[in-house]
């Protein structure tokens, strides 16, 4: 199995016109962390983990460094045609023995604006996620949704994701 680098992708990799107007998919730069981490933020699961102070700003921008640095990741953000940063998520591949050496394709971090929800964008990312996935040779696709989340896991339903797993963290 060849692991192809998640770098060689362009910066703009997708345009979707939607009714709530057109959003242009790119990969995150350095400039995009506060609104990613304004998103992340907006959310009321995660709002006491995450923080929008300019003083809590260096481990995110640690984090960024890794995640940019490692040619297997790939962050992106969803930009409105004003240049607001409205959406992001991130593709990890993950190469393994099970299922005869399949590569896995993990979405994590999935994260549109409020304001924004239920419009398509959403929708439109994940597919182009999944569309990245087999580009990329990746045999199955995966991610985790909180076990309250169940708005978030009907929109995953829909697309076609089946909740086949139970999962299990342990906080460090």
């Amino acid at each position: 199995m060849t692991l192809t680098p998640l770098t060689d992708t362009p910066m703009n990799l997708a345009e979707f016109d939607l009714p709530a107007g057109t959003f242009t998919l790119r990969r995150a730069t350095a400039c995009d962390v506060g609104a990613i981490v304004s998103l992340l933020a907006d959310d009321h699961l995660r709002a006491s983990f995450e923080s929008t102070s300019p003083e809590a700003r260096a481990p995110y921008d640690r984090a960024f460094d890794v995640i940019n640095a490692d040619p297997a990741q790939l962050l992106v953000v969803a930009v409105s045609t004003a240049g607001d940063v409205v959406a992001t998520m991130q593709l990890t591949p993950i190469p393994g023995l099970a299922r005869a050496g399949a590569l896995r394709m993990q979405i994590e971090a999935v994260r549109v604006h409020s304001t924004l929800r239920g419009n398509g964008l959403g929708g439109a990312m994940i597919g182009w996620a999944i569309a990245e996935g087999r580009r990329r040779g990746a045999r199955l696709i995966q991610l985790t949704s909180d076990q309250s989340r169940q708005s978030a896991h009907r929109f995953y339903e829909r697309l076609g994701f089946e909740a086949s797993h139970a999962g299990f963290k342990l906080t460090l």
